[in-house]
């Protein structure tokens, strides 16, 4: 078996979100603002760059893709349920497929973010151009100044608001459906639905033109990955209100981006559909053409507003997985740097800024090459996600049915030693209180995963085999779409693989480096649950600042010819961050955990060394009780620590081995506690 690194963690941030600060927190209305503020926008511009590539099919791709968008909705209202430490597809790839997918998550999504920033802060000038037609000449080197003025914002420390996101949305719904209602006005519903059959006429819709449409539509969906790094200030429970938000989402794109792409290509002249000057003004030309000029200016104000914000909001994402790749350890430490008068990331702020910036000055401008460019982080990142989950669901459907089959083995076993209902047997007593921690509302219960009992109710159910198939389903089209891309988009390809494969590069040499420099091994933990047994296993618990976790290492490491599983637990006082967290901000107490991260790097180290197949790292924030609470659930074979904590009596209160054995290291004594279980 492959390496897995794991983490739990006590924070009141990851767990129920800080008390004093839950008022702040997110709830279905303001996430499906910012959502909406940032698909939303996608309908400006994908009517023109897609009539470049299918002509008046587009309306017909963008309802195809919808249906797809939907199933994707479904997928990543449970990563906000699963991961409320946010990252959506690099926490996703870390932990359930390696930490080495993580990085490869974040390349992609990276890619995404610095194309939304270019396109959508381009494409709000243009708009703003049908205001201002005098910005015409200048509208390339006026976005290359936005972007740049966004930039010089974050740094300042200005960061996003929910609320200014709700009234964006709003605007811009309300503008929406004011188009709409003008060009029912003017056509009646039979013209209307005349408007499909002109679709096809002159189009011969190939197999291989399907797909490359189904997949160039996609773009009119970008945005939806936002919701995932909304979890860390989203209220609970995570899986209703992430849920409400996308049933928001859903209803509001579905009412206008597919009609409004049709509209745009059906009803206006070709002639501005083909100009590129034009190309990207369609949906406030439309307002102008079946409407009035006050309408179209109204559109062309409110969309280049929001289009700037939705660039901003891609700022932030991309700087702020920078910095988590960097916590990670697949980027140097310079991108964490502060500088002394914000205390704002300046150098995670100005790649994210600069790197968008010189896209725009490669492509002059050019919207339409941005739009072709933009297939590969997007969908590279959704596929990522859904492949992700489905391992996760097929792990937790196994795990599942494995613990009904052993509770049905031990209520036979136990029924032929007592009555009905009573519990006699080690064995079911220990079941039993594995239960009861997994229904406690206790710090086991965060996590990237749900605890087990959940799991078996959520997997028992007609409804979540007919959504795990449709999962399986919803990963095939978009890699479908992915692959698509890849093959027929030359210069997305290009583009997004060589930001991709120089970023795994620098994050490999960076790993290489820091591994031979330090002798540490820094990997992406990730926050899963920790209510599975693992018999026959060795758990090491290991202290913060603690001159032996050392040696309780290496007898872990040493001591192990049968290979057997390692669990390697960090207890952690430290307490968790205070604050809320800020929309797009990746939450992870233990990459903050400089001490944490070091043990874990030794171990990591000294694992490799001996080619053990199976270890696991668990991070711990809370009492030293926990220590307890895991060693009842993994049922360890051998549990180490220091002698000085036998001797003390905190760290393993209340474990209960059947023997004590003591072994003598370079570092100093280590307590093996075994148990027969």
């Amino acid at each position: 078996m492959a390496q897995e690194s794991v983490a739990s963690t006590t924070s009141e941030v990851g767990h129920e979100g800080s008390e004093h600060n839950t008022k702040n927190m997110l709830g279905p209305l303001l996430c499906w603002a910012v959502v909406f503020a940032d698909i939303g926008t996608s309908v400006y511009y994908t009517p023109g760059i897609l009539y470049q590539t299918v002509h008046g099919l587009a309306g017909f791709f963008v309802f195809l893709t919808m249906t797809v968008f939907v199933l994707l909705t479904l997928k990543y209202a449970e990563v906000t349920h699963r991961y409320p430490q946010g990252g959506g597809v690099v926490t996703v790839g870390a932990q359930a497929l390696n930490p080495w997918f993580g990085a490869l998550g974040g390349m992609f999504i990276l890619v995404d973010y610095f194309l939304t920033a270019a396109i959508s802060s381009l494409s709000g000038i243009q708009y703003l151009s049908v205001v201002l037609p005098t910005l015409a000449p200048y509208i390339l080197w006026v976005t290359v100044a936005v972007v740049i003025l966004l930039g010089v914002l974050n740094w300042v420390g200005i960061s996003e608001s929910a609320k200014v996101s709700l009234f964006g949305a709003i605007i811009a719904f309300i503008s929406d459906i004011a188009i709409l209602v003008t060009v029912f006005s003017h056509i009646s519903f039979g013209e209307f639905l005349q408007l499909f059959p002109k679709m096809f006429a002159n189009q011969h819709l190939t197999g291989l033109a399907l797909l490359i449409g189904f997949a160039n539509a996609f773009l009119a969906f970008s945005g939806l990955e936002s919701i995932s790094q909304l979890s860390p200030v989203m209220k609970r429970p995570h899986k209703k209100v992430a849920g409400q938000a996308l049933f928001l989402v859903v209803i509001t794109i579905g009412l206008t981006s597919p009609l409004l792409t049709l509209f745009s290509t059906q009803l206006l002249p070709s002639n501005i559909l083909t100009n590129p000057d034009t190309s990207g003004q369609v949906i406030s030309l439309l307002a102008g053409n079946w409407g009035s000029v006050v309408l179209q200016t109204e559109v062309a104000i409110s969309a280049s507003a929001l289009l700037v914000f939705a660039s901003n909001t891609a700022i932030i994402g991309a700087y702020h997985v920078f910095m988590a790749l960097s916590r990670m350890g697949f980027l140097p430490e310079v991108v964490l740097k502060r500088n002394k008068i914000r205390d704002t990331p300046h150098f995670s702020i100005a790649l994210a800024t600069f790197i968008p910036v010189a896209i725009l000055i490669a492509v002059n401008g050019n919207i339409n090459l941005l739009g072709d460019m933009y297939a590969f982080g997007l969908l590279g990142a959704f596929t990522l996600t859904c492949l992700g989950l489905d391992v996760v669901r097929t792990r937790d459907w196994k795990k599942a049915r494995a613990a009904r089959q052993q509770r049905l083995a031990l209520s036979t076993q136990g029924n032929g030693h007592a009555s009905v209902g009573s519990i006699t047997s080690t064995h079911d007593l220990q079941l039993s209180q594995v239960e009861a921690l997994s229904n406690t509302d206790t710090p086991l219960r965060n996590g990237s995963s749900l605890p087990l009992q959940e799991v078996q109710k959520e997997t028992h159910g007609l409804w979540f085999k007919i959504d795990y198939v449709l999962g399986i389903l919803t990963t095939l089209l978009v890699a479908i779409a992915w692959v698509t891309n890849l093959i027929f988009k030359r210069d997305a390809t290009i583009f997004g693989g060589s930001i991709t494969i120089v970023g795994m590069i620098i994050a490999y040499l960076y790993h290489a480096r820091s591994r031979r420099v330090t002798g540490r091994v820094t990997v992406p933990v990730v926050v899963t649950r920790i209510e599975e047994r693992m018999p026959n296993s060795i758990l090491a618990i290991l202290k913060p600042g603690d001159p032996r976790n050392e040696a309780v290492i290496r007898a872990a490491v040493n001591n192990n010819e049968q290979h057997r599983p390692v669990v390697f637990l960090y207890l952690s006082d430290a307490k968790a961050r205070p604050h809320t967290p800020r929309m797009m901000e990746i939450v992870d107490p233990y990459l903050d955990d400089e001490q944490a991260k070091e043990a874990f790097g030794k171990a990591e180290s000294m694992a490799l060394n001996a080619k053990l197949p199976v270890r696991k790292y668990v991070y711990l924030q809370g009492q030293p009780e926990l220590a307890t609470q895991i060693w009842q659930m993994l049922h360890p074979k051998d549990t180490l620590v220091s002698a000085a904590d036998v001797e003390e009596n905190e760290k393993i209160k209340n474990i209960n081995p059947d023997r004590i054995r003591y072994e003598v290291t370079p570092e100093g004594r280590v307590a093996h506690l075994l148990k027969r279980w």
